[in-house]
């Protein structure tokens, strides 16, 4: 990784700032630098008096597929199943801090969510003050299906958003959900058109942006505080619930069974 490979662009245009996943090539595939990338470009624009409301939009046919399973520095190891736990449990808490910076960025942030949007991709959504679909989106979290825990707050973000039933259903079995049915169930708040994703996030943006920023910002923190009561008390869970699975003989059979598009047979090991 060299810090030329930048995965996530941004640009500032009048009081919207757009933040861009830009790996088309891999369906914007997620991984521990996407995650850096995400919280320095929100470092950017934290402090700025100018930007009012940030968009986050994705290159390409996917806004994101969810982890990428290729990137060779995201191949947490150790020198035993012990400190290897350790340490996939210590870069959750690392996760966490960074999506902390996004997610309580003072300005409002609106998703654009287009094609698959699965795992760590449904995740990152999830950090989004309102989340509009184009209709070819598709929502899931497969986790369970590749033999690990969730790990970066997703289901406990959707635990307050739709509830704990449909919560257990989608993280329960995996499955994927289109657009129409993220909007009946609250996922997302509104579905358009894939040719008018992009026009209408960005007039949604430009009326947001029309109001008194400090009151916005205000209303945003007042929202939060009481969505994010215990959770950082339940992330801390979730790290130390998730790690055990990342070294399990279930995680590597979940792989090798994706890479060949098999059915996986997990033993619970």
């Amino acid at each position: 990784m060299t810090e030329r490979e930048q995965f996530i662009d941004l640009a500032v245009d009048g009081h919207i700032a757009t933040i861009t996943l830009n790996r088309p090539e891999k369906l914007n595939a997620w991984s521990w630098e996407s995650a850096r990338q995400l919280t320095a470009r929100a470092d950017e624009i934290r402090f700025s008096p100018d930007v009012r409301v940030v968009v986050v939009k994705a290159e390409g046919r996917a806004f994101c597929a969810g982890v990428d399973l290729g990137m060779p520095e995201d191949r947490i190891t150790g020198r035993s199943p012990a400190e290897k736990t350790r340490n996939y449990y210590e870069k959750f808490r690392w996760v966490h801090e960074r999506f902390h910076v996004f997610s309580n960025l003072p300005q409002p942030v609106i998703m654009a969510v287009q094609g698959y949007c699965l795992g760590a991709g449904f995740e990152v959504a999830m950090m989004g003050d309102i989340r509009i679909a184009a209709d070819d989106a598709k929502f899931g979290l497969p986790e369970a299906t590749v033999g690990v825990g969730i790990d970066s707050a997703g289901d406990l973000r959707l635990l307050h958003e739709i509830g704990a039933g449909w919560t257990r259903l989608l993280s329960f079995t995996g499955r994927h959900i289109d657009a129409a049915s993220a909007l009946r169930i609250g996922v997302v708040q509104e579905v358009v058109p894939l040719d008018d994703l992009v026009a209408h996030t960005m007039a949604l943006a430009a009326e947001i942006a029309a109001n008194a920023p400090l009151a916005v910002q205000s209303i945003k923190r007042t929202i939060n505080f009481r969505a994010e009561q215990g959770l950082a008390e339940a992330l801390r869970f979730e790290a130390a619930s998730s790690a055990p699975q990342f070294v399990s003989d279930d995680m590597a059979e979940g792989y090798r069974a994706k890479a060949v598009k098999e059915q996986a047979q997990f033993e619970g090991k």
